[in-house]
Order: structure tokens, then C-alpha cells, then sequence
């Protein structure tokens, strides 16, 4: 016979490592069972919108770094797309050859630190994390190749990107892309066959896929519940037409599946990579364009691409001016947590903490 008790409600952050930034839960709880959830935000309220309206249209590529940090590249790209959009730019095939590469790159590693805190989550204490970021920094040392920088690249701008890429770019891209899914194998295997992680994330915290396409999330959670919807293969942009790769997808919608659908999406990344590599034309990697942009006045524009996260945009409007009169951006992570009480209620606190790192949120892009 269950024994009964009184709901308590508590507080979980906004400063608790495992609310994946400075996000706040109130939950209720009967004994260990999850009741009812209350998200709040706000702590990281940036303003990165109205900032936008204040800066001219290439200023504000550095914003955009900012959002979610562990996927600079993608971040630059959505945005540049709806300026290039708005202003009828095209781009250098050479500059979306290389938009593509150092986004699939960027979703290798923004996919790393998803499975590394996921797995920090379930009380790995902190060695799987940290394979995960050795991996990471591989990466993040072909970006420093690229640009100069880490994390906050601003390495695409409307029209292209800044740099061609060096000469010892390409074997150092060569060796990555010869040892990393070797790395993908042992990482898998060292999970999949842990009994103790199955037993955590097997089954729980399953979304139905009705209920995510009504909450209009996007992502590896939505293709983990079935749906093999990615931007990418839907209305490809740069020249993700041209290129072959397969969108995976899962069956339960729980833990266990974001966690594969991410693997694999890293493979598949890996995959593009080297097309691009193979194919990469010569020419120039950016368009000529005047030093401050003005598009036509009245006119507006989305661009949007399939971030690690899910469907990340940009809507743009034009008065005519160098700044634009409105943005407004669409962050997957925001979106995705519209579905946290039914990710949360009926389960208990310690599933509660995995089945949040299994969204793979970041308030950068939240409070926006």
C-alpha cells in the first residue's frame, strides 16, 4: 500500500549545474514523483533583438555568436541567409561550400557536449564529459585555423564567409575526418552497451510525436519521436541540394533516442564534410558588397537552417535604413521547452535532471 504524503514544491536553480544555464524549475513533488513543473526564465534577458534594431546589418553577426555558443557557426549562417534574402545577394558557390562545411562541423560539436552533459547528468562524473570536449577541441582548433577564434566566430558574413581557408587547413581537416568515427564507434559502444545508462534512459521521458509537432519543436527530439523532418533535406539552402545524406530517425522518443539520433547525425556530418572537401570549387568565398548594407525599404525576409538544436530563424524587416526596423529570431531551444511538462510530470527527480539534459537547451538562445 503507497504510503501518502504532502506535495513540496522546489525550487531546482537557476544556478544548479544541471538546469544547463541559469534556468529555473519550480516543481511539485508527491514523495519522489514529479506533479507539476513551472519553467521560468529571464536570469540571462539579453535583449539581443532590440540590440539588433541598433547595429548595421554585418555589426550584428557578433550577436548572433552569442546565442547558443556551442553553435556559432550555425547561428551565422541562419542569420546571414535572411539578410541575403532580404537584399536578393548571392552567394560564391566556393563561400556555401565552405558555410556548409564549417556548419557540419559545428553540429559535430555542439552534438559532442549534448552527449558528454547528458552523460554528466546520469553521474558520470565528469571523465565521459571530458572525452566528449577533448573531441570538441579538435574541432574548435579548426575553427582558430579558420578565423582566428574559438567560440564566437563571426566567421560567416551576408554574402559569404570572411576567409578562404588557409593551406594547412585541409590536411588538418583530413586527419580529423580520418580518426573521428573511430571515435564515434568506442563512444557509442561504451554507452549503448552500459547497462546502468539503458536502464536510465531506455523508456524514459518519451514524447509523442503529436504533442511535439502541436508544440512546434524541431530537432533531434522530433526526429528521435519519428518524424524525419530536417530543414536541410525540406528546403535546402547553400548547397545542401547537391549533397548526399541520410536524416535519422528514431522509434520510442525517449532518452535512448535523442542520444542515437544525435550519434548519428554526427556521422552523417562527417559524411557532408567530406563531399564538401571532395567538391570544393575555387573562386572567391565572399560577394562583393558595399562596406554598410542597405536593403529596400519595406522589404523583409526568413532565413532559417536546421541548427543542432532544431529550426533556428531569422525574420528581418527593412525601413531602408543600415539597421533593420525589426528582428526577431526563432530559437529552437525556447520552443522545445514548451514540452516540459510533458517531458517532466510522472517521473521522478532523478529522471527529471536526464530527461532535461536529453533536450539539449541553451538559455543563450532562451533569453534571448
Amino acid at each position: 500500500m503507497p504510503i501518502r504524503t504532502e506535495p513540496i514544491t522546489v525550487n531546482i536553480g537557476p544556478q544548479h549545474p544541471s538546469t544547463h544555464g541559469v534556468f529555473r524549475l519550480r516543481v511539485t513533488f508527491d514523495g519522489e514523483m514529479i506533479v507539476d513543473v513551472e519553467p521560468i526564465f529571464g536570469y540571462l534577458h539579453r535583449g539581443t533583438e532590440k540590440l539588433a534594431e541598433e547595429r548595421n546589418y554585418t555589426q550584428i553577426v557578433t550577436l548572433t555568436d552569442r546565442l547558443d555558443y556551442v553553435a556559432s557557426m550555425t547561428n551565422n549562417q541562419a542569420y546571414c541567409l535572411a539578410v541575403e534574402r532580404l537584399m536578393g545577394i548571392e552567394v560564391p558557390i566556393r563561400g556555401q561550400y565552405l558555410r556548409v562545411m564549417a556548419a557540419e562541423l559545428q553540429r559535430i560539436a555542439s552534438h559532442l557536449v549534448a552527449t558528454g552533459f547528458l552523460l554528466q547528468d546520469l553521474g558520470a562524473l565528469g571523465t565521459p564529459l571530458m572525452y566528449c570536449f577533448r573531441e570538441r577541441e579538435r574541432i574548435l582548433d579548426l575553427f582558430e585555423m579558420l578565423c582566428g577564434a574559438r567560440i564566437t566566430v563571426s566567421y560567416m558574413r551576408p554574402g559569404g564567409v570572411y576567409y578562404d581557408a588557409p593551406e594547412d587547413f585541409w590536411p588538418a581537416l583530413d586527419r580529423f575526418l580520418d580518426y573521428m568515427p573511430s571515435y564515434l564507434d568506442e563512444l557509442e559502444q561504451l554507452l549503448a552497451e552500459n547497462e546502468i545508462i539503458l536502464v536510465r534512459v531506455r523508456n524514459v521521458g518519451n514524447l509523442p510525436l503529436d504533442r511535439l509537432i502541436a508544440c512546434s519543436a524541431s530537432g533531434p527530439i522530433l526526429r528521435a519521436s519519428g518524424l524525419a523532418w530536417d530543414w536541410r533535406k525540406a528546403d535546402p539552402y547553400d548547397v545542401y541540394d547537391g549533397l548526399e545524406f541520410d536524416v535519422p530517425v528514431g522509434t520510442n522518443g525517449d532518452n535512448l533516442d535523442r542520444f542515437w539520433v544525435r550519434m548519428q547525425e554526427m556521422r552523417q556530418s562527417l559524411r557532408i564534410v567530406r563531399q564538401c572537401v571532395e567538391q570544393m570549387p575555387p573562386g572567391p568565398v565572399r560577394a562583393e558588397l558595399p562596406l554598410v548594407l542597405r536593403p529596400p525599404k519595406g522589404a523583409e525576409s526568413y532565413g532559417r537552417v536546421e541548427s543542432p538544436k532544431g529550426e533556428l530563424g531569422f525574420y528581418l524587416i527593412s525601413d531602408g535604413g543600415i539597421s533593420p526596423y525589426r528582428c526577431k529570431i526563432r530559437s529552437p531551444s525556447l520552443l522545445n521547452l514548451t514540452m516540459i511538462k510533458d517531458l517532466l510530470i510522472g517521473w521522478k527527480l532523478a529522471d527529471m535532471i536526464v530527461n532535461l539534459g536529453s533536450i539539449d537547451i541553451n538559455m543563450g538562445e532562451v533569453d534571448r
